[in-house]
């Protein structure tokens, strides 16, 4: 087996091998010296460079703008420059190179000259392209992003806007429905004539109570909730008033309990509105065999309305998203189905009075949506 050769360690074979390009130049960028490894990579001989070429006349025009107006300033103040990138031609000019470069300046021989490191970087470049790119394709990604939201809040502003004009403007045509029909019930009619009075008058309080959680749910997403105007109640009163007002239709089925006394600061006219919601959706839901329960509660801190009924218990993982607009916790029929406006008001209500609404539903214990309000609002 054949012995392999002594490895060559004089210095101008390790300074010629090195895997980088070393070169010295003068002060003006001029080559003094430079290493075959650079020589080879841009295509010179040594001869065609030392003394002949400054190492500013092999970078593009980018670089030699970069090395006049930093370079030779830094090198100057600091001595040294550290993973400065630049890119060199080669020498038939089709290609270019980019490279890390490091910089020293020295005294050798009584003048002052520039000892230079350069390491080929196309891995590096390649990176930081593709990571330009990527940073250009997010941004233009955000940008459009951002105009599709911008896009989608204008409609859904829009969309709002019309709901509260239509249920405005159709206020009028359906009180004059209802108004007549009120007149038609005082005549002299036969029970058929009557029968189809009553069912036009029961449509229009329908349409009527829809209008009005249309008006509320616009004021609520564009006036910041819904309007309120308080003052000294009695709430038990104020309750019983609207559980006997449900009650005249629906006899038999719906309760009111109390607990507590004292009066309380709220909007009278809104309790009600959210009672009737409650009661309606849990005339709705609930189970026609089984007791609707409205409980108003006075205490020293505050007051709370309960509405409990039995009947198919709410998923639990619909709980936490039943009083958003158009939401259902469970299903019902297309003739009882509401617009699902109904709880999104209830906590509007809730909240316009500084308190909060919940719900609880379970096969054992039944659903109960309740609000309760600090009585210090």
């Amino acid at each position: 087996m054949a012995t392999p050769p002594e490895p060559d360690t004089t210095e101008n074979s390790l300074f010629d091998r090195a895997p980088c390009g070393l070169m010295r130049c003068a002060q003006d960028g001029r080559f003094l010296l430079v290493n075959r490894t650079f020589c080879q990579w841009l295509g010179y001989d040594a001869e065609a460079l030392i003394g002949e070429r400054r190492f500013q006349d092999l970078l593009t025009v980018g670089g030699r703008i970069f090395h006049q107006t930093h370079w030779s300033p830094l090198l100057e103040m600091q001595g040294s420059i550290s993973e400065v990138k630049l890119e060199l031609r080669h020498r038939d000019g089709s290609t270019t190179f980019p490279m890390v470069v490091n910089a020293v300046l020295r005294m050798a021989n009584g003048v002052k000259v520039q000892d230079i490191a350069a390491y080929v970087a196309r891995d590096r470049d390649k990176y930081e392209r593709e990571l330009v790119s990527s940073r250009m394709k997010l941004q233009e990604l955000v940008t459009e992003s951002k105009r599709l939201h911008e896009e989608a809040r204008d409609r859904a502003l829009f969309a709002e806007q019309m709901i509260g004009i239509v249920s405005h403007d159709l206020r009028n045509p359906i009180s004059t429905i209802q108004m007549a029909t009120t007149l038609l019930q005082r005549a002299a009619l036969d029970a058929p004539q009557r029968s189809i009075v009553e069912r036009v008058f029961r449509a229009t309080q329908r349409a009527n109570r829809l209008l009005v959680d249309l008006l509320d749910f616009t004021q609520a997403r564009l006036g910041g909730g819904v309007s309120t105007t308080l003052q000294t109640i009695d709430l038990h009163s104020t309750i019983r008033e609207a559980v006997e007002e449900f009650a005249l239709k629906h006899r038999g089925r719906l309760q009111h309990v109390t607990a507590g006394e004292g009066a309380c600061t709220a909007d009278p006219n809104r309790l009600v509105q959210l009672v009737g919601n409650l009661v309606g959706n849990a005339l709705t839901y609930g189970t026609d065999e089984t007791p609707i329960t409205v409980t108003s509660r006075v205490s020293p801190e505050s007051f709370s309305i309960r509405v409990h009924n039995f009947g198919p218990p709410i998923p639990s993982d619909a709980l936490g998203s039943l009083f958003e607009p158009m939401t259902r916790g469970t299903t019902a029929t297309s003739a009882q189905r509401s617009v699902g406006l109904g709880l999104f008001i209830v906590r509007q209500i809730a909240q316009a009075h500084g308190g909060t609404a919940s719900v609880t539903s379970s096969a054992e214990h039944g659903t109960a949506f309740e609000i309760n309000v600090p009585r210090t609002t």
